[in-house]
């Protein structure tokens, strides 16, 4: 007997049985961190895209930040009597006034549905000149123009707050007195209460050429002009309807309820020439 069978005897040690296929080792994949970390990076980048939630359209519009600005920019091109004479670059502050920065910033771009393309500034003032805005346009959130021009009232400190190259939206009738008060019968008790007036719809603002604290009891600042007042000059200079509000007719008609007093009104410092923005939009650094 062979030596080596003898030993396997003696211990009671059979031989494994040879595998019926050849059996292929598999070898562990190798300990890579590097590896290990770029599928941990991955995999976290793609839970965070998954849970995130989706960013609020109108939010998005007013902080879309142009690369060399500290706030976004809305631009204005311009016409008069269909000649193009140039465009109006109007930095808006996104912090301080959000909902107005951004109520601006959709009507220039069109993401409400509308916007100031191809619309007309109506009125040009000593002070100011007066884009029409748009009719057509609702929103349900017009208080919270209200509620930032409020806290800008308070902040003012007797300071001017549209002073020249301001843009302010109109949330009042500038060329109408803040609205009164009545007397009014409640439940047998006479009360103080203000009256109602209809105001602007949230779109209607003005360029300041120069400083207008009247403008404060009826404009929100949202921005100022930073490139383009020459524009601006150029719609000031415009020739205009006579304001003939002073005039003791007008006065008169006025106060019997004559129509056609309230039809001149309307046209009293509307410019000659046609002024029309032609284009408009956020500029994308």
């Amino acid at each position: 007997m062979h030596c080596s069978s003898r030993l396997l005897h003696r211990y009671n040690l059979t031989p494994p049985p040879k595998p019926l296929f050849p059996v292929t080792s598999l070898s562990s994949p190798p300990n890579n961190p590097i590896s290990s970390r770029r599928q941990f990076t991955s995999s976290s980048s793609l839970l965070l895209l998954l849970t995130t939630t989706p960013p609020d359209p109108l939010k998005a519009i007013a902080e879309t930040i142009n690369t060399k600005h500290e706030y976004p920019n809305a631009f204005l091109d311009i016409s008069i009597n269909g000649e193009p004479v140039g465009r109006i670059i109007i930095t808006l502050y996104t912090d301080t006034v959000p909902f107005g920065a951004a109520r601006f910033s959709e009507l220039v771009t069109g993401a409400a549905g509308v916007s100031y393309r191809r619309k007309s500034f109506v009125k040009i003032m000593p002070n100011y000149v007066q884009h029409g805005g748009l009719i057509s346009y609702s929103s349900n959130n017009n208080s919270a123009l209200i509620s930032e021009w409020e806290k800008q009232e308070k902040q003012q400190n007797g300071t001017c707050r549209n002073v020249a190259k301001s843009v302010s939206i109109l949330v009042r009738d500038p060329s109408k007195p803040p609205p009164g008060t009545k007397l009014v019968a409640r439940k047998g008790k006479l009360e103080m209460i203000d009256e109602e007036v209809m105001g602007p719809n949230g779109t209607e603002f003005v360029i300041v050429t120069r400083d207008s604290p009247e403008l404060d009891e009826s404009g929100l600042v949202v921005g100022t002009v930073v490139e383009g007042m020459d524009v601006v000059e150029r719609i000031a200079e415009i020739k205009t309807v006579q304001d003939n509000s002073s005039s003791n007719y007008f006065k008169v008609a006025k106060l019997i309820g004559d129509k056609r007093a309230v039809v001149a009104e309307r046209g009293f410092n509307r410019p000659y020439s046609k002024v029309v923005v032609t284009n408009c939009g956020l500029i994308m650094g």
